[in-house]
């Protein structure tokens, strides 16, 4: 395939052109037996589950442009490149975490990968009240494998700058992140759209000059401070979950940043799932013991990546950074463990200023979630992302004297004591 022209795919045309791929009939069967199903529902690109005599794969195809927006917005091909190489990075990186991936086409901007049969994304499960045990730790465990390997604490620099090299061409779709995440909420964009009843407190935020300073100090740190290779848009949508099992998907924003980027954005949707549950619970008991396991599942994302960080710090810190052979063969184990946790309270805080902006962008900026925008009461939907705003606000603006996750507990839930229209 990858020596005819780019061609987007259509459900008609999979078998034809995908037909001929070992990798994937030996897993699928014979094409004439496929079924095919278009199930795409994100923002930029086609998926496909194929279906055959055998089993089930998954085609994900980049469309020249942002499927949310159309033809006016053009994006390049090459992301599917960096999709690819960042799934066959975060698969050693934290076996077991990530679909494996069967078949990469760089001319077609396609990657074939294992189809999850039973999962579902976790954005859908948190809207239906679902639980899922040992969530919160195997994310937090996820991203500590994938930060602390992906950086010069545990790479060989030369390796980690040839990646850094290699991961700076996804220059596109940075510049996605940097302009709606951390800019165009904050002023009037064309694009940029939020429920009207939350018009007094769009004033108020986007005149919050604390706010907007704040805001740009977290995206120079994500512009200058390439310390890791980040998934680069870390969602509960990026997410797959089936009863205890979960796997992360989509990191084609993949880019060098700060480790608290990718924990923050993650942070960040579930408790917008917390105060947009009234939307979707209206039990006042399941509601509230509901949003006990959220917040319950965040504490142990923190602690999960903490506990492993820490685990990686002591037994795979074999960098640049704070070598052994400074502290440890120097008998100095209390410097290695005060630089440890120096490390640890730098992404805490980064991880608190980039909650509370994702926190922002997903309420005013042109990317939603659907927490909010499925409930219907215009009035109840305005309600719930304005204290997710004003939490927000509070994360970003206190993220210096926030200590620790029981502090960010309590003020979640204090904020959703509150009625702000």
């Amino acid at each position: 395939m990858s020596e005819a022209a780019y061609e987007a795919l259509r459900p008609e045309t999979v078998a034809e052109r995908l037909g001929h791929v070992q990798a994937i009939t030996q897993r699928t069967g014979d094409p004439s037996s496929w079924q095919i199903q278009e199930v795409g529902d994100g923002n930029l690109n086609l998926v496909f589950i194929v279906t055959g005599d055998r089993g089930q794969v998954i085609v994900k195809q980049a469309l020249p442009y942002v499927r949310l927006v159309g033809e006016s917005w053009p994006l390049p091909l090459k992301r599917a490149f960096f999709e690819y190489h960042a799934l066959i990075r975060q698969a050693a990186r934290a076996p077991g975490s990530v679909p494996e991936v069967f078949y990469y086409d760089e001319g077609q901007a396609l990657v074939v990968m294992e189809f999850l049969t039973d999962h579902v994304i976790l954005r859908q499960s948190l809207m239906q009240g679902q639980t899922h045990d040992g969530l919160g730790r195997f994310l937090g465990e996820f991203c500590a494998r994938t930060l602390f390997r992906g950086s010069d604490l545990h790479m060989p620099t030369a390796e980690r700058k040839r990646d850094l090299a290699l991961f700076s061409e996804n220059i596109e779709l940075c510049d996605i992140t940097e302009n709606l995440v951390f800019s165009d909420p904050y002023f009037d964009v064309e694009m940029n759209r939020h429920t009207p009843a939350l018009d007094p407190i769009v004033t108020m935020l986007r005149a919050d000059r604390d706010l907007k300073v704040a805001a740009q100090h977290l995206k120079a740190a994500f512009a200058n401070n390439a310390e890791t290779l980040l998934h680069g848009d870390l969602h509960t949508g990026s997410v797959m979950v089936h009863g205890d099992q979960a796997r992360v998907i989509d990191p084609e924003f993949a880019t060098y940043g700060p480790m608290g980027f990718d924990i923050g954005m993650l942070i960040a949707n579930f408790l917008m799932a917390y105060c947009a549950q009234p939307g979707h619970l209206a039990n006042v008991e399941a509601r509230r013991n509901y949003q006990d396991w959220i917040l319950q599942t965040v504490a142990e994302l923190w602690s999960g990546f903490s506990a492993e960080f820490s685990h990686l710090w002591r037994t795979e810190r074999q960098g640049i950074l704070y070598q052994s052979t400074l502290f440890e063969a120097q008998g100095d184990e209390l410097g290695s463990e005060q630089a440890r946790l120096d490390r640890l309270a730098a992404i805490w805080r980064d991880t608190l200023g980039f909650c509370g902006v994702e926190m922002h962008r997903r309420t005013l900026g042109l990317a939603h979630i659907a927490e909010f925008d499925q409930i219907t009461d215009e009035t109840l939907r305005a309600r719930c992302e304005a204290r997710g705003l004003m939490l927000g606000r509070a994360l970003v603006i206190g993220r210096n004297n926030i200590i620790d996750m029981a502090t960010v507990t309590e003020l979640t839930r204090h904020i959703n004591e509150k009625d702000y229209l």
